[in-house]
């Protein structure tokens, strides 16, 4: 009986497993083939070439320096993000008036379209007109503008700040979700014992979030290292390629010098690495599962 209630069940999904396999697949299967040939339409070349377009990769000083800026772009603002999300769930998760509207007010900048607030950001940044600037002369932190998309050191960071602003809030909704499956009784016993607010946080709050920290880091670290739309609307990956992600290099490779061939290795290359970071996640995740069961 359990067996054909099983049999019952698989076959009811079966359509849409393969449905779904076949939308994922497919498009993976053919960038992966297209990466095996030396496309350049306008030029009406097209060959097949086998490795040869991963050998060129890997030694490939652009695309190293791509990976370098997109992993130290999403560890920085992951890092950062985690943070200061944590530090806003935590009051956040406090009781005073008006809580509630807060926590919708928290979530604004996350809800603005990533194109729209870089552009906002830009003129933020603006070197003669910028808001930003304007506050640190006015206030002698600065002896002079800065010129933040200009410099190859602030242009990076200058697009990590906008990242830390649209997605803490992110971060920030998911711990506070997590907080509030902590039992207060949890709270009320460790004062009891005389713990303190950092005993409370490193004994209690921290364990009971590790879970819930491990899915912000997922989502967040899989979203910052296809970071596109902030960096290409502020620099577009100058000056000299210091802010060139991997995702806005695969771009211009595709369509600007229309390489399709080397494109898609770039892209098989940069799937592989979403696809380490989510399987490391993941059994991470699983331990964690298995330690609290």
């Amino acid at each position: 009986m359990r067996s054909a209630t099983a049999r019952l069940g698989y076959g009811l999904i079966a359509p849409a497993v393969l449905l779904l396999a076949a939308v994922a697949l497919i498009p993976i299967a053919a960038a992966f083939f297209l990466s095996l040939q030396q496309r350049l339409p306008i030029f009406q070349i097209v060959r097949f070439v086998g490795l040869e377009n991963y050998r060129f990769l890997a030694i490939d000083p652009r695309f190293w320096n791509s990976l370098g800026n997109t992993l130290y772009f999403t560890f920085l603002a992951v890092a950062l993000e985690l943070a200061l999300g944590l530090a806003v769930a935590l009051l956040l998760d406090r009781a005073f008036p008006g809580r509630g509207w807060m926590r919708a007010i928290v979530l604004l900048p996350w809800a603005i379209p990533t194109v729209v607030s870089s552009r906002m950001w830009e003129w933020l940044y603006n070197v003669e007109f910028g808001l930003l600037n304007f506050l640190l002369m006015e206030s002698g932190l600065t002896s002079g503008p800065i010129n933040w998309l200009g410099d190859p050191f602030w242009a990076i960071h200058a697009a990590i700040l906008i990242d830390i602003w649209k997605s803490a809030p992110f971060a920030a909704i998911l711990l506070t979700a997590g907080l509030q499956t902590i039992p207060r009784e949890l709270y009320l016993a460790a004062r009891v014992d005389g713990a303190g607010a950092w005993g409370i946080f490193r004994h209690i709050i921290l364990p009971s979030l590790k879970p819930v920290i491990l899915v912000v880091l997922l989502f967040r670290t899989l979203d910052a290292f296809r970071v596109f739309d902030a960096i290409y609307v502020l620099t577009a990956g100058g000056p000299g390629n210091t802010t060139e992600t991997l995702s806005i290099y695969i771009y211009k490779v595709l369509f600007q010098t229309l390489q399709f061939g080397y494109g898609a290795t770039l892209a098989v290359a940069m799937f592989l690495c979403v696809v380490g970071i989510s399987l490391l996640y993941l059994a991470l995740l699983g331990r964690e599962r298995r330690l609290s069961s």
